[in-house]
């Protein structure tokens, strides 16, 4: 998903759902690059790290986690397996003015741009936790 305020800042936001509660394990905005999908795996919780993982076919994700994900799987949309994250993106463009691509609602600050992140990411989670 692209974050960008003008072409030449343009920030990529990585995501990773779990498939069972839905819920943002991890994220990490940056560039399209392999290094920004390295910070996506460190922040994974290492309990997720043995599970399947289904991404879109960018070379990243098969360089990173095809090295080290035990059952990565490559996959296009129409399989129906990356849906869950196709729908959190279109979520947060909706409701978060700044992250639609074409904007006027852009934050003139990094660090607004990702309070605003870190604010919806706990939301999310918090809305699908289950009461104990």
């Amino acid at each position: 998903m692209v974050i960008c305020r003008l072409k030449k800042n343009q920030r990529w936001l990585w995501v990773a759902l779990c498939r069972r509660t839905r819920q943002v394990i991890a994220y990490w905005s940056g560039d399209r690059s392999e290094a920004s999908c390295w910070q996506l795996w460190h922040r994974i919780p290492p309990a997720y790290r043995h599970c399947s993982t289904f991404s879109d076919f960018w070379a990243a994700y098969a360089t990173v986690f095809g090295s080290v994900a035990p059952d990565h799987h490559a996959v296009g949309k129409q399989t129906g397996l990356t849906n869950h994250i196709e729908r959190w993106n279109n979520t947060l463009r909706q409701r978060l003015g700044r992250f639609v691509r074409k904007t006027l609602s852009f934050s003139k600050s990094d660090e607004f741009h990702d309070i605003a992140l870190k604010l919806f990411i706990h939301s999310h989670n918090f809305s699908l936790s289950v009461p104990s």
